[in-house]
């Protein structure tokens, strides 16, 4: 049965939207859609409930159509996915999202419209600053998971956003469609955050409350895995964090230990560093230049993807660092490489071939062996990074419209000529 409403709304320009995504919500879903549509009706916003069914048991569709509101049905399972599917089925200019189980206040909606109206395109609920309820968030999802994952969010991200797990936000439905959101579970709520800022949308925050939620039953919402989903996330948007500043600090480190060490050993009160400690440095210089050339591998990658947008700053370099110039470099530190084995060739030839002193054959081998290593390394970088670099030839709508009025004029041409 479709409910009188819907059947109204269809004629109607919709404003609002509010999307509820559901699994089993029986004993909150009713409530939460009376709520919605009870404050769009004092406030004179055309709008409607849109309920995200993820494959309910429990009889929650019939319970939201009886309160009044839409149901879609969305087979991907997940918060991501049946948020997505609740988007792309929603009527309105606006969408509020906010989930069923009666701990967000439905009924305080105007402050996202006001500012969606303003023209923010992303509007964060705050949880910490309109207040939280006793009982209403576990403690350690509010003295750890939520702050840190937030703190790690700005400052990972040009982000200002205090809360970034707020399930309550409001947004443009087309800004948020042209983002192509791809995470299916609960980090789709950092995903929004996250690709919104660095498309550069206009985001914004108001105060919102947070109350302990109406169900009976343990929530779908898993500590430490959704927690982990969402770190996992925000280090996987970040090349920079992820790979960049942990390789340049590893290759610091590895320069400036390496290079002391390869003229002697150095004595830093009792404790004494030689060869040993010069194998590892090389190490750390090593695996620091893979790592900042992964962060620079996946910067091209994910801005020819379409996954992250694409970095001025980034594209300089690859305009500068080309091809030849990195095999220029290659070839440079090859050189140096083969320079050093061959003074350590002749190290051993000073000793007639003879049993060698590891405190000075290292101090030649281990720098040498590390310029080696790492010729290849920027010789196969310069030739993948040119590789990605290669554009593909993408056919715009303008490009169709072109070639469908060529095909147009060709048939009328052959209409025209004399048989």
């Amino acid at each position: 049965m479709v409910h009188w409403k819907s059947l109204i709304l269809k004629g109607r320009h919709v404003e609002l939207t509010v999307v509820m995504p559901c699994l089993n919500e029986a004993e909150t879903v009713e409530v939460c859609v009376r709520k919605a549509l009870a404050c769009m009706e004092q406030h004179g916003i055309e709008g409607e409930v849109l309920i995200a069914d993820n494959g309910s048991t429990d009889g929650s569709q019939q319970l939201a159509r009886d309160a009044g509101a839409r149901v879609v049905h969305v087979d991907a399972k997940g918060y991501g996915n049946a948020l997505m599917g609740g988007i792309r089925a929603a009527r309105g200019k606006f969408v509020i999202m906010g989930d069923a189980d009666d701990s967000y206040d439905f009924t305080a909606l105007l402050p996202f419209v006001e500012q969606l109206r303003d023209g923010a395109d992303l509007v964060m609920g705050n949880r910490f600053k309109g207040g939280i309820a006793p009982g209403a968030m576990p403690p350690l999802h509010r003295y750890l998971g939520n702050p840190v994952l937030s703190f790690i969010g700005r400052l990972f991200f040009p982000s200002a956003i205090g809360d970034f797990h707020c399930g309550l936000r409001g947004f443009r439905r087309d800004s948020i469609l042209k983002l192509h959101l791809q995470t299916g579970g609960m980090e789709f709520a950092s995903e929004m955050v996250v690709r919104s800022t660095l498309s550069g949308l206009d985001v914004r925050e108001v105060p919102t409350t947070l109350s302990p939620d109406g169900r009976s039953r343990p929530p779908h919402l898993r500590s430490w895995r959704d927690g982990w989903r969402h770190l996992r996330f925000l280090l996987l948007y970040s090349p920079k964090w992820l790979f960049f500043y942990p390789g340049v600090a590893m290759m610091i480190i590895g320069l400036v230990a390496g290079t002391l060490l390869t003229f002697g050993p150095v004595e830093i009160g009792e404790l004494a560093f030689d060869v040993d400690t010069l194998v590892g440095s090389s190490a750390l210089v090593v695996i620091g230049f893979q790592a900042a050339l992964f962060a620079l591998f996946t910067k091209v990658y994910a801005a020819e993807e379409g996954f992250l947008p694409e970095s001025p700053r980034i594209r300089k370099i690859i305009d500068i660092v080309t091809l030849e110039k990195g095999l220029v470099v290659g070839g440079l530190l090859a050189l140096a490489g083969v320079v050093g084995l061959v003074m350590s060739l002749v190290h051993w030839q000073v000793r007639s071939f003879g049993e060698l002193d590891p405190r000075e054959s290292l101090r030649l081998v281990v720098p040498s062996a590390t310029a080696l290593i790492m010729s290849f390394q920027t010789i196969f970088a310069a030739l993948f990074v040119s590789i990605l670099g290669i554009r593909r030839t993408r056919e715009t709508p303008v490009d169709h419209v072109a070639a469908v009025a060529e095909e147009a004029a060709q048939a009328v041409t052959r209409e025209e000529s004399p048989a």
